[in-house]
């Protein structure tokens, strides 16, 4: 493995579980701060400027490169950390809102760094090289939660809460990322088979282009909608808070905890493979959440997370050299997750979960759909 990927998949871990312990502490600080009932504004400015700056950063690294478009990020996201800290220590709910977006757009910087790991390797790596960064993400979060008790203790010195100073240690993350991707090697320019040429448009003529495209923005947008009505779905059924804490964490290990064995899969067997069946475990997800029984719940859960692992790496391996389309995909990824939440919601309100289901299903059928377009094996080069 080359130095740029080691010190890749580091800022990227430190930087996943800056972001991460954050923004989970969002809401308790907006219940802090007497906002209680605007919870979820923190988590919604959030994902909307991250779908707002991924296609700018896209550009700035098509021309600049890797290096300083990732250093932005991180800078960005530094700066962000700072002011939701000040905002929060000072009381200021629209200062904390202000780092709340700030964060988020430089998410939608430092997210496309899985790009750089696909192109780094040969393209019979590529689906593993991305599998290892997502397993690194894990390891940020973890790093987070060794940290917290850490933070209550320095919190009481401080005179403030736990979760404010969070967001001074998210900053102290985000800054080592920057220094971690400063100590890459000189040679920094994206290698001649993924150098940018062409326009986005012209990228996005190009079927591994919009193949990608369509599997990254549904597997997003369904893995989210039904991750955060799952829990609602658990609460009609009568379950209590830890089995519901215990449903999220198997969530979570079906999208990250079998990344290791996810990408070497798909290396081996093709993209195709890959997307077909994150399609057929989307549709289980979907047949087991309407389910009156705490045990389907769960396999459905867990199904939605492996699907998403199958299907985000087949996508991120088919967008490794379209390095002009990377940003407008990752913006159509994050809107898509957006609008899925909003609208699931809507369906259940109106509907019921047994609606929502169909349509998770059938939505999360179209990647299999759009695979048989594709060749056998990964069409990485496309």
């Amino acid at each position: 493995m080359n130095v740029r990927l080691v010190l890749l998949f580091l800022a990227q871990a430190l930087a996943v579980g800056a972001t991460n312990s954050s923004l989970v502490l969002g809401s308790i600080i907006s219940s802090q701060l007497g906002r209680e009932a605007l919870a979820g504004l923190p988590a919604t400015f959030n994902t909307l400027a991250a779908a707002l700056s991924a296609y700018p950063f896209g550009l700035l690294m098509a021309r600049l490169g890797w290096r300083s478009g990732l250093i932005g990020a991180y800078l960005l996201g530094a700066l962000g950390a700072l002011i939701g800290f000040t905002g929060a220590r000072s009381g200021l709910f629209w200062l904390f809102l202000l780092g709340c977006a700030l964060m988020g757009a430089a998410q939608g910087g430092y997210q496309q760094g899985r790009y750089v790991a696909a192109a780094s390797v040969r393209p019979e790596r590529r689906a593993a090289a991305l599998s290892l960064l997502l397993f690194m993400s894990v390891l940020g979060s973890a790093l987070a939660a060794v940290l917290a008790p850490v933070l209550a203790r320095m919190a009481v010195s401080f005179a403030t809460s736990s979760e404010v100073l969070g967001w001074s240690l998210a900053a102290v993350l985000l800054l080592l990322s920057a220094a971690l991707t400063l100590g890459w090697p000189a040679e920094q320019r994206p290698p001649k088979s993924v150098a940018a040429s062409g326009t986005s448009r012209d990228a996005w003529k190009t079927n591994p282009v919009r193949v990608a495209a369509l599997s990254l923005a549904v597997a997003q947008g369904v893995m989210v909608t039904l991750m955060v009505l799952t829990p609602l779905r658990a609460h009609h059924l009568g379950m209590h808070h830890a089995s519901v804490a215990g449903l999220l964490t198997l969530h979570f290990v079906g999208m990250f905890g079998f990344a290791w064995a996810v990408g070497p899969l798909i290396d081996r067997l093709g993209v195709r493979f890959g997307l077909i069946s994150g399609s057929l475990l989307f549709v289980v997800a979907a047949l087991l959440l309407p389910l009156t029984d705490s045990v389907a719940l769960t396999g459905s859960i867990f199904a939605l997370g492996l699907g998403w692992n199958l299907c985000y790496v087949s996508g991120s391996s088919l967008m490794a050299t379209h390095r002009q389309a990377q940003g407008s995909v990752e913006a159509l990824t994050y809107l898509s997750a957006g609008l899925g939440a909003l609208g699931g919601s809507v369906i259940v309100a109106q509907a019921g979960f047994s609606a929502l289901a169909l349509v998770g299903g059938v939505l999360g059928l179209l990647p299999a759909v759009a695979s048989l377009s594709l060749g056998r094996r990964v069409p990485a080069l496309g």
